[in-house]
């Protein structure tokens, strides 16, 4: 297996915002990089023009840490495959409460009461179905636990924010907070119901081939705590697979910002921008790189993030007992919750540190197929009709002082991890931080190919819209209408090649 024995150093995208991002990575202990390494590194990494066979490694996407039991509905459920044997105990334990179906608060189960009273889902699996994609609600009746709706308002009072450059100033809906919260404790509300409706759209391609889209329609029904401000901002959301998180984390900083480039000065029509956000662990702005809108710049923060957004559960990070409940809904906010004489919050740092460490392990499996003649075919389409632009294949990881297991090695995850403008027809029309509601943070596509086996659907993009590989690449536009484009004009053989390709991550 590959892994590089020193560090490097990638020249950081100009600017003194960018570099103060880069200057605040205090969550990670990163051994220094080495100018000699800066060499092997760009040799690695460096695109590949050779289509005839596969790359040296590609077949293991996560580096040291791919594993290769991958036949069965778990394969996004295994541990890094050089998880450190201390670490091994610490993972099974951070499974455990990721499965664990919180109670409510001041039950007899404690240590895994406080759950709600709103809330979207009790356990992180609900969402994450053995580690992999939600879905949308199956109908225009019912609501999926694995499915968001996130809502705004925009701020024009807003004053600390604007510290950050670029920031869009929004804070929570008066009355509902930042999420609709569609389950709830008895005796409590349900602040709403979600429902979905389809429009169909038919997508002419070359040599008489066509594909129908759907375009959702969502509406907001039952809500019980009063109407919705006016200016209310809407963005439905589905979980997201849980696999190689700590390997993007362990992505440097100034790799990402190497990639930025939102003045398009090289006219390729591509203007990535990192998301610039304020910690709240921290307290000052870094990097985001995890959510669909790279809103969240650690996963310790993106764990505490979920518990007390989709399940109400307190912690450190983020101290509200109630989770989300607005000062407008005081039934919510004065009813019991989960934090004992003995605790500070419902789910302590131990805990919180556990779930962490188990996301942060969930191992990449390796590629399939990676020297089949159609599989190699479509990768050279995908290069050259530009796909990588947004998805980067490879990077390599910082070396850590206490990560073994994600410490430089050579990743595969095809994205940049910078938020792209997708067009009108994929906008949401909601802003998060530096993101605009036309923004979305390139997704990795590791696993990808995987995703019926583990989910049981094929349900893409940001709201699970796209019912297929092929549907998700036709709904592209903005930043990536050109290669849109060229997939529904090229000839069908090299079409099915790309999805062919695009199946074997």
């Amino acid at each position: 297996m590959f892994r590089l024995s020193a560090l490097c150093v990638v020249t950081v995208f100009g600017s003194a915002a960018f570099a103060d991002m880069a200057n605040n990575e205090s969550h990670l202990s990163v051994i220094e990089r080495t100018p000699e390494d800066t060499a092997l590194i760009q040799s690695v990494t460096k695109p590949t023009t050779d289509f005839t066979q596969a790359e040296e490694f590609e077949e293991l996407a996560g580096g040291d840490t791919t594993t290769f039991t991958m036949s069965s509905t778990d394969a996004f459920s295994q541990p890094s495959t050089n998880i450190l044997q201390r670490n091994k105990l610490d993972f099974q334990i951070g499974n455990g409460l990721f499965k664990r179906s919180w109670q409510p608060a001041q039950t007899e189960v404690t240590g895994s009461d406080g759950l709600g009273p709103l809330f979207n889902t009790d356990a992180c699996q609900a969402c994450h179905m053995r580690n992999g994609r939600g879905h949308p609600p199956a109908n225009a009746e019912g609501n999926a636990m694995s499915f968001v709706m996130r809502v705004s308002i925009p701020d024009t009072t807003a004053q600390d924010t604007q510290t950050i450059e670029g920031y869009f100033a929004s804070k929570p809906e008066p009355t509902y907070g930042l999420q609709l919260q569609d389950f709830a404790l008895e005796g409590h509300e349900p602040e709403a119901q979600i429902q979905v409706a389809y429009e169909y759209i038919t997508i002419p391609l070359s040599e008489g081939e066509a594909a129908t889209l759907r375009q959702p329609k969502y509406s907001v029904s039952n809500t019980a705590y009063g109407p919705l401000h006016p200016d209310t901002q809407y963005s439905p959301r589905v979980a997201q697979k849980m696999i190689g998180l700590g390997l993007l984390e362990a992505v440097a900083t100034e790799d990402i910002l190497a990639l930025a480039d939102p003045e398009d000065s090289n006219g390729d029509g591509i203007s990535g921008r990192p998301n610039s956000v304020r910690s709240a662990e921290f307290g000052h702005e870094m990097l985001g790189r995890f959510g669909h809108k790279a809103s969240m710049p650690t996963l310790r923060e993106q764990t505490a993030g979920a518990l007390v957004a989709d399940m109400g559960l307190s912690t450190s990070v983020f101290s509200m007992p109630w989770g989300d409940c607005t000062s407008d809904q005081s039934e919510c906010r004065n009813a019991p919750h989960g934090i004992h004489a003995t605790e500070t919050h419902e789910v302590g740092d131990l805990a919180l540190d556990l779930l962490t460490l188990y996301t942060r392990n969930l191992a990449v499996p390796a590629r399939r197929n990676v020297n089949d003649p159609d599989v190699l075919r479509g990768k050279q389409v995908f290069y050259e009709t530009g796909c990588t632009s947004c998805h980067t294949p490879k990077f390599v990881t910082q070396r850590l002082n206490d990560q073994d297991e994600q410490s430089f090695q050579l990743i595969w995850p095809y994205t940049d991890l910078l938020l792209h403008d997708m067009g009108d027809g994929l906008a949401d029309n909601r802003p998060e931080a530096g993101a605009t509601g036309r923004e979305w943070r390139t997704p990795p596509l590791w696993g990808i190919g995987l995703t019926s086996q583990v989910s049981e659907h094929t349900y893409f993009l940001h709201d699970g819209r796209a019912r297929s590989l092929l549907e998700a690449v036709l709904w592209h536009g903005g930043e990536a209408e050109a290669q849109k484009d060229a997939v529904v004009s090229m000839p069908k053989t090299d079409r099915d090649a790309l999805i062919t390709f695009l199946e074997s991550l």
